[in-house]
């Protein structure tokens, strides 16, 4: 962990450390920014604490684009919350006045029994989404950049699409600013702890000590070192983001023309990727979906080797004609991730005064509006109305908590 910081970017100077809120949140990310965002619409005194730079490319939430769809293959129970994150989407490109946001319809892509298109389906027929169900001609027909083997399917949904990760984080920040948020960036906590009695709780930085009614917990990656003591067992991974410039070029990949997707072979490996977004000489984006290694944020390897370009561009080959073309570039994200790859959402087991929200990578960034809602409503009321029992982390513990968490 960081043993020095400095003040953050906002200006706000040292000497304010000290001063009490009504809710502090650790980690300015994705769901932290979100949740700071709607702790301070609703006029509370909102303490915000990041170790590095608004929108930085650090964590998880950077790379240009997330995928964003309905028929949810993980568990039909995410698709209440993905509604009411379509809204809230929507309502985020208005307040801010940012392009958050495109729909280009989405295709699950596999075998009809695999997890991908089965699972999808499930969902879509549990909650009457909108969706087809498309036979190996038929995809190729509407959609020629993909070359489906002859047993495979596809579930196509008009509403998928992807949002911007950066400008979304960009924009739950500065709304939350100028709702009157104190966000500090590059003044990472040092611990935290409730106080004595319950009555609120303190947080340490290099910069003096806050003290808050509420704590609000958002550690991304630094979740197994921050929340040690949740007692649910964490993984951090490595993944890659992979860049190609098509061979005929990327107007048969442009956003009206081929859709997001998730395409899971027979073996169970799943790949996915974006129409090409940010103009002609950006080339299209692909990556493979939960294949990494296990990391540290300290011992992340960003530098990527020739092998793992040529073992993802061998994968697109005969899937997406066009591709892999010409490699461009590739970045390195992490996700952090559960045993059963679901997120954790909650008032901590242990201590009430504590909201926590981590294990959501691989999947969680079109929920961010949603859950920095959830995240809002139990710091400020110990519960929401929102369904989150999925994301209780009580019966996922292997060990008992510790009284206090040092981040």
């Amino acid at each position: 962990m960081a043993t020095t910081a400095s003040n953050g970017s906002t200006g706000a100077p040292a000497a304010r450390a000290g001063r009490s809120y009504d809710v502090a949140v650790l980690g300015l990310g994705a769901m932290g920014g979100a949740a700071a965002r709607h702790l301070a619409a609703r006029g509370l005194r909102v303490l915000g604490l990041e170790r590095f730079g608004p929108a930085h490319d650090r964590g998880s939430s950077h790379g240009g684009s997330r995928i964003i769809r309905q028929s949810y293959f993980e568990h039909p129970d995410y698709v209440p919350l993905l509604l009411r994150s379509y809204e809230l989407w929507e309502a985020l490109e208005r307040d801010s006045g940012a392009d958050l946001m495109t729909l280009t319809g989405a295709l699950m892509l596999g075998r009809p029994d695999s997890r991908t298109v089965a699972g999808s389906r499930e969902s879509a027929r549990r909650w009457g989404l909108p969706h087809e169900i498309l036979e190996p001609a038929d995809i190729r027909r509407r959609f020629p950049t993909f070359a489906p083997r002859a047993d495979e399917v596809a579930l196509y949904e008009e509403r998928g699409g992807f949002v911007r990760p950066e400008a979304a984080v960009a924009a739950h920040l500065d709304l939350a600013r100028r709702d009157g948020a104190d966000l500090r960036f590059g003044e990472p906590a040092l611990d935290w702890a409730v106080l004595p009695g319950g009555d609120g709780v303190r947080v340490t930085t290099a910069a003096g000590r806050y003290t808050a009614e509420r704590l609000v917990v958002c550690p991304g990656a630094w979740a197994p070192e921050v929340l040690a003591g949740l007692g649910v067992p964490l993984t951090v991974e490595r993944q890659v983001q992979y860049w190609f410039h098509p061979r005929t070029g990327t107007a048969p990949f442009a956003a009206e023309r081929h859709p997001v997707y998730v395409w899971e072979d027979a073996a169970g490996v799943q790949i996915y990727g974006f129409p090409a977004y940010e103009g002609p000489e950006d080339g299209v984006k692909a990556a493979f979906f939960r294949k990494g290694v296990a990391c540290t944020p300290d011992t992340l390897e960003r530098r990527v080797a020739p092998e793992e370009v040529e073992a993802m561009a061998a994968h697109l080959r005969d899937r997406l004609p066009d591709l892999p073309g010409r490699f461009l570039r590739a970045a390195t994200c992490m996700y952090t991730t559960t045993p059963d790859e679901h997120f954790v959402i909650a008032v901590h087991p242990e201590h009430p005064q504590v909201t926590v929200a981590c294990g959501f990578s691989g999947h969680g960034f079109k929920f961010t509006p949603v859950v920095g809602e959830i995240l809002a409503d139990l710091a400020t009321a110990g519960a929401t109305a929102h369904p989150i029992g999925l994301f209780d982390p009580r019966p996922r513990r292997v060990r008992p908590t510790q009284h206090e968490v040092t981040t």
